[in-house]
């Protein structure tokens, strides 16, 4: 790669544009799910079954991350995203006709292909910029990253709500997941920084062993947000105002943008590791005091306070991938984006199970619980030398 190598991505030729492809080729990562379980409960007019569907299209995309980066790491970025990105447009749509026939069984097999299909935007924008900026500029780089996927899972369920408002909501889930095709195909045609043939697929994702525990601090990371997401709209239903639910989130995701845009905004000097042990203990420090706020207004300012943590442990979790799997940045990337998935089921489920047996604020002590215990787990990566 000729020329010179730049601080921040956004000062490298086509970043701009592969951000703004990016943004629209991620918009049905939050869209599929909500879009799937909308339109199997209007069909069949069962929520289980609606549920069963999402749950089949969230295993999809955990088990497809890992053999899609493994993929990316030998093959290159651009033949896995237009592969996946015909798969999960065509399963989507596919899944919009399977339900209007009530085929109930290709419903969800099809759900589960759509999540394994769904395109690894975010990976390849990880190996694209992190190869196209030097190793002070990561963090920047990683940064935008997250920031243009919070971006896209926020404005991506409002621009589906407006499109079902138009027309329908099987209409809107196809209408949205085409956009998004061709969204991912742009971004193909934008990448340029492919690595080299000799240099893919030459390291191994666990040679080092505090990856694992890398991946166990991210599950905890996964687990607070998906306590989160259990813990607000059921406070907001026990006090009912179940209303409150989508503006409390989207503090959660604002904090987020926020915090991904400042900390990609400065160089950081300490190691990347110590930050991740201060990131988590942060969050959960942050969180713990939901349980007892009573203001609806402290408590939005809270959750931003959440988000501001969460999108740049998200971003130092990135960059010790690439310390910890050398070589094999996609499938590790892929692995990470498995651990949140699992994380947030179980801490889904936690918050579940601690809500009612405890009152409706215990899910944010989980939050917090999961969080400090990331923390503290976090605190092995700041060894200098995992490997076997």
């Amino acid at each position: 790669m000729g020329g010179p190598r730049h601080r921040t991505p956004l000062g490298l030729p086509g970043v701009p544009a592969q951000a703004v492809l990016g943004f629209l080729a991620q918009l049905t990562q939050q869209v599929a799910p909500v879009g799937t379980v909308l339109v199997v409960q209007g069909a069949s007019g069962s929520l289980t079954l609606a549920g069963v569907t999402a749950a089949a299209f969230a295993m999809g995309a955990g088990m497809g991350r890992p053999v899609q980066g493994r993929l990316m790491d030998r093959r290159g970025s651009r033949p896995v995203l237009l592969v996946t990105a015909l798969l999960h447009v065509s399963a989507l749509v596919a899944l919009v006709v399977a339900a209007g026939d009530r085929l109930w069984w290709a419903v969800v097999a099809l759900a589960w292909v759509a999540g394994a299909g769904l395109p690894p935007v975010s990976v390849s924008m990880r190996l694209e910029w992190g190869r196209r900026v030097p190793d002070e500029g990561r963090t920047a780089a990683y940064s935008l990253v997250y920031l243009v996927q919070e971006l896209a899972m926020l404005v991506g369920p409002l621009a589906f709500g407006v499109v079902i408002a138009l027309t329908t909501t099987s209409l809107g889930l196809a209408l949205v997941a085409v956009a998004a095709g061709a969204g991912t195909l742009g971004f193909t045609r934008a990448l340029r920084a492919e690595a080299r043939g000799s240099e893919r697929g030459r390291g191994r994702v666990f040679a080092d062993r505090r990856m694992p525990v890398l991946l166990a601090v991210v599950l905890l990371l996964g687990g607070t947000l998906g306590a989160l997401q259990v813990g607000v709209p059921a406070l907001a239903a026990a006090r009912h105002v179940p209303a409150a639910t989508g503006v409390l989130v989207a503090a959660l995701s604002v904090g987020g943008i926020v915090g991904a845009a400042a900390y990609g905004a400065r160089s950081w000097q300490s190691r990347a590791g110590v930050r991740l042990v201060a990131l988590m203990a942060a969050l959960g420090a942050v969180l713990a005091p939901l349980a007892l706020v009573e203001s609806w207004p402290v408590f939005w300012m809270v959750l931003f306070g959440g988000g501001l943590a969460l999108n740049p442990a998200l971003t130092t979790s990135s960059l010790l991938v690439d310390e910890f799997a050398p070589g094999a940045q996609a499938e590790a990337f892929g692995w990470i984006s498995t651990a949140i998935g699992v994380g947030g089921a179980l801490g889904s489920g936690v918050a579940g199970v601690t809500g009612e047996r405890l009152g409706a604020s215990a899910p944010f002590l989980a939050a917090s619980g999961l969080a400090l215990a990331g923390a503290a787990l976090a605190t092995v990566l700041l060894r200098r030398d995992g490997t076997a």
